[in-house]
């Protein structure tokens, strides 16, 4: 178990420091169609549906993946 959080941390680390050093590669996240936004006066409210749905399948794939 400790590997494996090792691990996860070192890849978050990772993304990161890519996120710091190129951010126009993760751009997309919270702009896909799905998301809803509304704004209105000094209101706004943001519903990421689409950005949790993509991460939610990525992350099952990579779960089923890890865990076999």
């Amino acid at each position: 178990m400790a590997k494996i959080l090792i691990t996860l941390g070192m890849i978050l680390v990772i993304i990161g420091v890519v996120w710091l050093i190129f951010p126009s590669l993760f751009s997309w996240i919270g702009n896909l169609p799905g998301d809803i936004k509304h704004s209105s006066g000094n209101t706004k409210i943001y519903f990421p549906v689409m950005t949790m749905i993509v991460i939610s399948v990525v992350a099952s794939i990579l779960l089923n993946l890890f865990n076999r």
